[in-house]
């Protein structure tokens, strides 16, 4: 069933192609805020009928636009209209918490009609985990509704004893409200007629919309007086006027951008979607910009999620890894709870707001069980100094980072084997605290799950190149008795690495250790993540590299989590056979940086193929492991989150990859290495905010695969490509080749 999904802020609109939340429906539909849902119930009736649907539209992710038409079903009745002669367009948008809708209806019939309109209108309240299946909820109840023709409020009080309420209100009054809101009214040949309405959530008695950062909308009626001297209440802004500023904001944001041309009109397309679709995931917790996870289920700060997001972004975006930080780091663990697995200097994994989280019911309202968000955000903020050079910034996290660093050494690792470890638990928390975290996710050859403590592969990796970073960054700043200590905890990770993951018989590394110290021997995709950093050798890396891209691992639409010899294989499984498209991101990512590009090529077309073939070449969250076969489509995942902040940050990522693009501005270099596929004949990329300016380059390939000899202001890229600088107020020299 294709569905609608609009967002703006914290709140955001799911809805069938119609437009519609039916009541009891699935997958979740429903006006969302603070993970509570304001509207279970949204279903337009034309004559006592559903219309059909002409043209439904979401792309510009802050307003939808869905045009409809009158079915056969109401040409019955007191009040039969001719068949296929009565349009309806519903236009939405969501401003500052409050979603608008205005419905125009019109008569393309030769005669006049009576129309009838019903809205069915309900609010449940509900949790986001309650709608997700949580059982055995204690929540509270609706205590009230006020009903009158032009407006409806419906009073919930939870078990947390907040207060929340829906207020709907309509333009004009309704001709009946006891059963749905009834406009009745006859229009004459050609003639249209307009309903707006507006739905406000509303929690402690203050709406949701009150404490955004969006832009502020003035009523039409602010401030004027009546004859009387009595200020009137402001009147709610028109849609025209909320779609001209979110057109106004986003085209602001679209502008300070930096701009990739190419001739490949799918790779431009997906590259834009990627961009539009980090606008609308981004929100403000108060520290500055920051990606939510993905719509519906995971709209909240992830730590896991938000880090690998703006590290994909960074070449677009430092100001959104500024925020992350900023944010993750007032997060941050500061004492032991066993409940929330929270320790000093640890990154949460989630944040939730709901009913379930403030009464206790999960633990989620500020959560700690992730064993590699602590890592990922060491190596965020390593990155994000490479990239900018801002050393100032880099100081205010000091405090930060030693705290994590201090987690990394005195409770990353449970039970003193010198890897980094989660124990998982059975306490409403995840058991498995990897990107991996379904319950199944770490499981041995015979199909048993292991058990913990469990030690990821990737997660050492990260842990590595953590250290590494931060050991170079030290001695820069002149800390030399702590950049030693870090590269010595770096070298006794190398070194018992090798020994305890490397699987000669396989050419490859164990997902995990278990609790026993036994290999988790599945083959996976988690050791593309090492490619990134230098904790293999180079022999091992490059075997790693290759045996990624066998067919039982890669699809064709990308690699697979798990390979598809495994006994736990499952195309359709949530991680033990599906294709994520952030995981391919970075591992093509550490593939480019250990010089395979014909393999950053070949997951590159898939996730191509999959862009093609997807609803405005939007990535979803994952999709299916089925092998890619000519003539048929990709599968979808039944319930993949679409729009996925990770997901949306993969094309950033993987342009990164293609353009070989490794800055160091405190060193004073900026290392460019693009080896282009067939396919893409050249690049141009304008503006990317590095260093102290902007960096402006252009790449062409050629046919024959030698580079022609570089002018002045030229450069010989990778493999039969050259480099031309076209801007460089950075502060660091270009290197090519």
């Amino acid at each position: 069933m294709p569905l609608r999904v609009i967002k703006e802020d914290d709140t955001f609109l799911l809805t069938d192609e119609r437009g519609d939340i039916p009541a009891g429906g699935p997958g979740g539909l429903g006006l969302y805020t603070r993970d509570t849902r304001f509207l279970s119930r949204f279903e337009l009736r034309i004559n006592g009928a559903p219309p059909l649907v002409l043209r439904s539209e979401s792309d510009r992710n802050y307003a939808a636009r869905i045009l409809l038409l009158n079915p056969p079903e109401t040409g019955g009745g007191p009040h039969g209209l001719a068949r296929d002669s009565l349009t309806l367009e519903r236009v939405r948008a969501i401003s500052r918490g409050v979603l608008y809708e205005r419905l125009t209806v019109t008569n393309h019939h030769r005669s006049g009609q009576v129309v009838e309109v019903v809205y069915e209108v309900d609010a449940d309240f509900a949790d986001m985990f309650v709608v997700r299946g949580f059982r055995g909820a204690r929540t509270g109840s609706v205590t009230g509704q006020v009903r009158n023709a032009r407006e409806l409020r419906i009073r919930y009080r939870g078990a947390d004893g907040v207060e929340r309420e829906t207020r709907v209100r309509f333009s004009e009054p309704a001709t009946s409200w006891d059963d749905g809101y009834r406009f009745l009214f006859r229009l004459e040949p050609g003639e249209c007629k307009e309903i707006t309405l507006t739905v406000e959530p509303v929690i402690g008695g203050v709406p949701t919309g009150a404490a955004t950062g969006g832009p502020a909308l003035r009523g039409r009626e602010e401030g004027r007086e009546t004859e009387e001297g009595h200020r009137l209440t402001p009147a709610a802004p028109s849609l025209d006027d909320v779609l001209a500023v979110l057109e106004q904001s986003y085209r602001e944001w679209w502008e300070a951008l930096p701009r990739v041309e190419s001739g490949h009109d799918v790779f431009n397309r997906l590259l834009e979607r990627g961009l539009a679709d980090l606008r609308m995931l981004t929100t403000d917790l108060g520290h500055g910009p920051f990606p939510v996870a993905g719509i519906p289920w995971f709209a909240v700060p992830f730590g896991r999620d938000s880090l690998i997001t703006a590290l994909q972004a960074l070449p677009f975006q430092p100001e959104l890894a500024r925020g992350t930080l900023r944010t993750l780091a007032r997060l941050q663990g500061t004492r032991v709870d066993p409940r929330r697995e929270e320790e000093p200097g640890k990154i949460p994994h989630e944040v939730r707001f709901g009913e379930l989280a403030n009464t206790g019911q999960i633990p989620f309202d500020r959560y700690y069980g992730t064993v590699d968000a602590t890592p990922l955000f060491l190596i965020l903020a390593a990155e994000l100094y490479r990239w900018t050079g801002d050393r100032a910034f880099a100081e205010s996290l000091r405090p930060h980072v030693l705290a994590a660093l201090e987690w990394i050494e005195r409770y990353g690792d449970v039970d003193g084997d010198g890897f980094v470890e989660y124990r998982g638990t059975a306490g409403g928390g995840l058991v498995n605290q990897g990107w991996k975290d379904s319950g199944d996710s770490v499981i041995h050859r015979d199909g048993t799950l292991a058990r913990g403590p469990i030690a990821l592969c990737e997660v050492q990796g990260y842990v590595y190149e953590a250290l590494r970073q931060w050991s170079r960054i030290f001695r820069e700043w002149g800390d030399v008795e702590r950049a030693a200590r870090l590269d010595e905890a770096a070298a006794r990770l190398k070194e018992r690495f090798a020994d305890a993951f490397w699987m000669a018989d396989e050419g490859f590394v164990a997902l995990a250790l278990d609790g026993e110290k036994r290999r988790v021997a599945v083959l996976t995709s988690n050791p593309g993540h090492l490619l990134i950093t230098d904790l293999l050798d180079r022999d091992k890396a490059d075997r790693v590299a290759r045996r990624l891209l066998e067919p039982d691992l890669f699809s064709g639409y990308g690699i697979r989590t798990m390979s598809s010899r495994e006994r736990a294989y499952n195309p359709v499984s949530y991680h033990n056979g599906s294709v994520w498209p952030h995981d391919n991101s970075l591992i093509a990512w550490g593939l480019a940086r250990h010089g395979h590009h014909e393999a950053v090529h070949r997951i590159l077309a898939g996730i191509l193929a999959v862009a093609e073939q997807a609803e405005y070449y939007r990535l979803p969250e994952l999709w299916c492991g089925f092998p890619a076969e000519p003539g048929h489509r990709f599968v979808p995942y039944p319930v993949a989150c679409s729009p996925q902040a990770w997901a949306a940050g993969a094309p950033l990522l993987l342009l990164r990859a293609l353009l070989g693009l490794e800055p160091d501005v405190p060193g004073g270099v900026i290392r460019l290495r693009p080896v282009l596929p067939a396919w893409l004949g050249g690049l141009r990329v304008l503006g990317l905010h590095v260093g102290k300016g902007r960096l402006s380059f252009e790449v062409r390939r050629h046919p024959d695969g030698i580079a022609e000899a570089g002018d002045p202001g030229m450069g010989r890229g990778g493999t039969g490509t050259t480099v031309e600088i076209l801007e460089n107020t950075t502060g660091a020299r270009v290197v090519t080749g």
